[in-house]
C-alpha cells in the first residue's frame, strides 16, 4: 500500500501562516541591517508621501520603502542611479509575499547628504533662472532705511550696526529678529522677507535688506540653503544683500541675492557709503569747482578786456555816424529814383490820355457830327429802316441831346 500523504503527525500550514512565520523570523534576525546599492525604480505616489524604490547590485535587487516621516527629514532627493548606503530592518510584505527593507536612515555614498542636497537644489534653481545676473538689481547709492534680517543676539548684528553707524550715521536701521539655525529657522527667515516686502508695499519704504549671520559649520548655515529662503529672496521686491558665514562659505541664498558679501561686516560696508570718503570727495569737488570757477572768471575777464579794446567800444558813436551817413545817402538816392519814376509815369499817362482823346467819339461830335438812338435803347442807328414813323429818337450832340419824333424815313440812294 502507498504511504499516506502527508505522513501522520505532520502539521499542514496555510500560506498565510507560513508567511507570518517567515516574517517574524526575518524581522527578528535582521532588525538593524546596513546595505549598499544603487537606487532604481524610484516612485513617489502622491497619496501618502512614501517613497518606494529598489536597491540593487550586480547580483540581486532588494525592494525598499522610505516612509513619509523619514523622507521629510532627508536633506537631499533620491534619484535613480544614485549609489547609497541605507540602514533599516527587513520585513516581509504579506500581500505579495516579498521581503523588503524598511529604510530608517539613508545617505549617498562618497558624498555627504548635505553636500548632495546643496548640489541638487543649486541645479534645480539654476534651471529656473534664480542665479541669472540679469535679474539682479543695483543697490541704491545712498539708502535711507536698511533692515537687518538676523539673530538679535549674535555678534554679526553688533558688527553690522557698528559699521553702519560709523560709515553713514544718517541711515535708519531696523532689526528684524529671526533664528538663523535650527528647526524652523528657514521658514522664519522666508516669512520675515515676505513680511518686510508687504510692509514696503504698504508705504514704509525699505531700500535694502541685509541677511546675515556669523560663521559656522555646513549644518549651522543650512538654513540659508533651504529652498523656501531662496524663493523668498528671488521674489523680494527689495534688493537683498547676504553676508553669511566667512569668506569660504557659499550658500544658495548668496547665489540668489542681488549682492553677496563675504561676511556680515562686508555686507554693511557694501550698502552704505563711507562718510569720510564722501567728505573727502566733496572737499575735492569743492576745490575743483573753485579752480574751474576761477579759470572761467579769468577767461571772462580776458575776453572783456579784449572786447573793450575794440573800436566799436572805444568810439561807439563813430559807427553810428557812419551808418547815419549811409542812411542819408540811401535816402537821397531813393528820393531821386522816386522823382524820376514819377516823371516817367506822368509822361506815360499824358501819352495814353492823348491816345484816348484821339479815339473818343466826343471829338467827332465836336466837328458837327451826332449820335442817334431809339429812345430807351442803347444801340446807335445806322439805317433809316431801323425806325418807324412816330417813334421817338434821341440825338446826342457835342453839348446836349435832342429828342424828336420820326415823321418820315427815306432810304439812301
Amino acid at each position: 500500500m502507498p504511504a499516506p500523504f502527508p505522513p501522520p503527525g505532520i502539521k499542514i500550514l496555510t500560506i498565510g501562516e507560513l508567511t507570518r512565520a517567515l516574517k517574524g523570523m526575518l524581522e527578528e534576525a535582521y532588525d538593524n541591517v546596513w546595505v549598499e546599492g544603487e537606487v532604481s525604480n524610484l516612485s513617489r505616489p502622491s497619496s501618502y508621501g512614501h517613497q518606494y524604490l529598489t536597491l540593487k547590485d550586480d547580483e540581486s535587487p532588494l525592494k525598499a520603502v522610505l516612509y513619509r516621516a523619514i523622507a521629510l527629514r532627508m536633506r537631499f532627493d533620491l534619484r535613480d542611479g544614485m549609489r547609497v548606503i541605507a540602514r533599516g530592518r527587513l520585513t516581509l510584505y504579506m500581500p505579495r509575499g516579498e521581503y523588503q527593507l524598511l529604510i530608517e536612515e539613508i545617505q549617498p555614498k562618497g558624498i555627504g547628504p548635505l553636500e548632495l542636497a546643496f548640489r541638487q537644489l543649486k541645479e534645480k534653481l539654476s534651471l529656473k533662472g534664480y542665479f541669472d545676473p540679469k535679474r539682479k538689481r543695483k543697490l541704491p547709492r545712498i539708502p535711507r532705511r536698511i533692515v537687518l534680517v538676523t539673530s538679535p543676539s549674535g555678534s554679526a548684528v553688533r558688527d553690522m550696526l557698528e559699521i553702519l553707524s560709523r560709515r553713514w550715521p544718517a541711515v535708519e536701521v531696523w532689526v528684524c529678529p529671526v533664528h538663523v539655525q535650527g528647526e524652523g529657522a528657514a521658514a522664519e527667515v522666508a516669512e520675515a522677507i515676505g513680511t518686510l516686502n508687504r510692509i514696503a508695499v504698504g508705504g514704509s519704504a525699505i531700500d535694502v535688506l541685509i541677511i546675515g549671520r556669523g560663521g559656522g559649520s555646513l549644518e549651522d548655515l543650512w538654513t540659508f540653503n533651504e529652498e523656501c529662503v531662496a524663493q523668498a529672496i528671488f521674489h523680494s521686491r527689495i534688493p537683498v544683500v547676504t553676508g553669511i558665514g566667512h569668506e569660504d562659505d557659499l550658500t544658495i541664498a548668496d547665489m540668489v541675492a542681488d549682492v553677496r558679501a563675504l561676511t556680515p561686516s562686508e555686507a554693511a560696508e557694501k550698502v552704505v557709503p563711507d562718510r569720510a570718503a564722501v567728505l573727502d570727495w566733496l572737499t575735492g569737488l569743492e576745490s575743483r569747482f573753485r579752480m574751474d570757477l576761477r579759470r572761467r572768471m579769468d577767461l571772462a575777464q580776458s575776453r572783456l578786456e579784449e572786447l573793450a579794446r575794440r573800436p566799436c567800444f572805444r568810439r561807439p558813436l563813430e559807427r553810428i555816424r557812419l551808418e547815419e551817413e549811409r542812411l542819408d545817402d540811401w535816402n537821397e538816392r531813393l528820393q531821386r529814383g522816386a522823382q524820376r519814376r514819377l516823371e516817367q509815369l506822368r509822361e506815360q499817362l499824358k501819352s495814353q490820355a492823348a491816345q484816348l482823346e484821339s479815339l473818343s467819339p466826343l471829338n467827332v461830335l465836336a466837328r458837327g457830327y451826332s449820335l442817334t438812338r431809339k429812345e430807351g435803347e442803347a444801340p446807335l442807328l445806322h439805317d433809316a429802316g431801323q425806325v418807324q414813323r412816330g417813334e421817338r429818337i434821341v440825338t446826342r450832340l457835342q453839348h446836349g441831346e435832342i429828342i424828336s419824333r420820326v415823321e418820315e424815313t427815306k432810304e439812301s440812294e
